[in-house]
């Protein structure tokens, strides 16, 4: 019985996913054939390719902007979650209740300063610019996860690293990292998908078609191409595909890096 139910949750969960692949599929009259049909009647590729072709440019620079936000965001947030973790840093409660309340602080709320700062510093439409505003989202979530994760770790992990002539910075590369590294892999997953799915700076930030993640692009169908909800499905199912794997690839990881702390904090 509980099998049964959990299958039928399960089928009406990604019931949105299917139909989304299957309309993909399907020609703009199709679509909206009545009554609709469950499976593509005349499915044809030809949709996906013309897709393909014209997102692969914001394809590239959303892969571009998510995988620099993973290097900035785990530059900052690893040494920082091993100095709240491991070392006696004074007021590593108040700096945790910081990160916190800073993810609280909704992100049309960053609009008018963000763009304001990052025009002065010339990084509006610019690689740079999406790369730092998305890290200034995922480090403090990264550095709260992370922490959780450490703090799991014996202690005498460190020490006896530093008995053996090893500094700090080296104890965190040869030591921490390794046996750290679900919760690092976590919350790079996480990382990546914050720059993946952006939204809201990648309007705020850039004006251009040169630098315009698949986010923004996707934008553009509703509106101006509405009558092509084909084009609209296959281009949504394309910017699916890498979150999705990376989830399936990385779920035992994410597993650990989530429930690691939830004993200790």
């Amino acid at each position: 019985m509980r099998l049964a139910v959990a299958v039928a949750v399960v089928m009406v969960l990604l019931f949105p996913v299917y139909w989304l692949v299957v309309s993909s599929l399907e020609s703009a009259l199709e679509i909206f054939h009545s009554p609709p049909s469950l499976f593509p009647v005349n499915p044809s590729l030809s949709y996906l390719g013309d897709v393909l072709g014209a997102q692969a440019p914001h394809l590239l620079t959303s892969l571009i902007v998510s995988v620099g936000t993973v290097a900035l965001s785990l530059v900052i947030a690893v040494p920082a979650a091993y100095a709240l973790s491991q070392l006696a840093v004074r007021w590593t409660g108040i700096v945790v209740l910081a990160l916190l309340v800073v993810q609280m602080i909704p992100q049309v709320v960053l609009g008018i300063p963000y763009y304001l700062v990052f025009e002065k510093l010339r990084l509006l439409n610019s690689y740079e610019g999406l790369i730092l505003a998305d890290s200034s989202y995922a480090v403090p979530f990264i550095v709260i996860v992370l922490r959780a994760y450490l703090l799991n770790i014996p202690k005498e992990l460190r020490e006896a690293s530093l008995v053996d002539g090893a500094g700090e910075l080296r104890t965190l590369l040869r030591v921490i990292v390794p046996v750290g590294a679900p919760g690092i892999v976590a919350g790079a997953l996480f990382a990546f998908l914050f720059a993946w799915n952006d939204f809201f700076f990648a309007l705020t930030l850039t004006n251009t078609p040169n630098i315009e993640p698949m986010t923004l692009s996707l934008y553009l169908y509703v509106g101006t191409e509405l009558q092509e909800w084909n084009l609209a499905m296959a281009a949504a199912a394309f910017a699916a595909i890498p979150s999705v794997l990376l989830v399936i690839g990385a779920q035992r990881y994410i597993r650990g890096g989530l429930t690691a702390g939830s004993v200790r904090g």
